[in-house]
């Protein structure tokens, strides 16, 4: 004979509260007391209750999921590859899970993949979109404003749009690396920059040369790279031949950073001694790295956990005014610079 499931009955029996007020701690209503709210969990615990979730979805209107949104990185591969998105991903799963919701991966890096994501989002199939955009002009954002989508957008939109994002100072994080390169008494400056048309990348070169041009540098030469290992190593091959007698690179990652200091030590070059080496972001490479690089630290997981509380935020009480939070860079100084 198969066991009874509990019900919101007995679980309001345990706490001694009544059957309304289990179902609105179940529901997520936000005017209940922490205490009783703390009580009626411990009844859910001991009764081993577990709520309906299709018949919690009919009364909340919301599924349980978020739609973790990945537009215009040119493909499956390049996501499941980079570090920053499995870190954005980690993020974000790690916060939703201790909020009992799920996110869903989408790609979007067509526009066929993009009118795909509007539809499964305005069709109600989750609750709203964690949006991690990767080129200025992607549509996707205003697509998903006009749809009515609850969004949050991880890095500020590339045209001014009212819509929740969090982000991080980039100029700054430029400025720190610049910065650290000079007191080290590196003047035969370089950079590889991230692409130009990206936002953060933008930012980071532009920080990096108003801050060497405020130490009495004006020309920094650079190389442009797509964020990817092979770029950075024909980057760095091309300052190599363009300026023989570098001493230092700033890259705009780590796995850029990572492959100048292959291609520099392939010339001969000691790594810090004879040119010192700065990534950006603190991911896996920037460990993994022989020596290991000094970098700046972009805190992602914690960026995409606050990416996702301002979704469930928008979803608990909509209507709120768009909110912008930014972020500060950390130098971190390991054995390349």
């Amino acid at each position: 004979m198969s066991k009874v499931a509990p019900t919101l009955e007995d679980v309001a029996r345990v706490a001694g509260v009544s059957r309304a007020t289990v179902s609105r701690v179940v529901n997520g209503t936000r005017n209940v007391d922490p205490g009783i709210q703390e009580t009626v969990r411990n009844a859910i615990e001991q009764t081993g209750y577990t709520p309906n979730r299709a018949a919690r979805s009919l009364v909340t209107r919301r599924t349980g999921t978020v739609a973790l949104v990945i537009s215009g990185a040119g493909g499956g591969s390049d996501v499941f590859t980079d570090p920053f998105f499995g870190r954005v991903t980690a993020g974000v799963v790690d916060f939703l899970r201790g909020h009992s919701v799920h996110p869903v991966l989408m790609l979007a890096d067509s526009d066929p993949a993009r009118t795909e994501v509007v539809e499964f989002l305005r069709q109600g199939s989750a609750d709203g979109a964690l949006l991690v955009s990767t080129h200025p002009v992607d549509p996707l954002p205003a697509r998903l404003l006009d749809a009515g989508v609850p969004s949050v957008l991880y890095a500020r939109p590339g045209r001014p749009m009212p819509v929740s994002y969090v982000d991080m100072d980039h100029r700054a994080g430029g400025r720190m690396a610049a910065d650290h390169l000079v007191a080290a008494g590196r003047y035969n400056t370089t950079t590889i920059s991230g692409p130009l048309d990206v936002l953060a990348s933008q930012d980071r070169h532009a920080g990096f040369r108003d801050a060497m041009a405020r130490h009495g540098f004006p020309y920094v030469p650079s190389a442009e790279g797509g964020f990817t290992f092979e770029s950075g190593a024909t980057a760095m091959q091309r300052l190599l031949t363009e300026c023989p007698d570098l001493d230092a690179v700033f890259a705009a990652n780590d796995l850029m950073a990572q492959a100048a200091v292959d291609v520099l030590q392939a010339h001969g070059l000691r790594i810090p001694d004879d040119v010192a080496v700065i990534g950006f972001d603190d991911s896996a490479p920037a460990l993994a790295c022989r020596p290991q690089l000094t970098t700046i630290r972009q805190p992602v997981e914690r960026m995409a956990a606050e990416m996702a509380a301002l979704l469930l935020a928008d979803l608990e009480k909509p209507g709120q005014r768009p909110r912008s939070v930014i972020f500060e860079p950390e130098l971190v100084v390991r054995a390349s610079a």
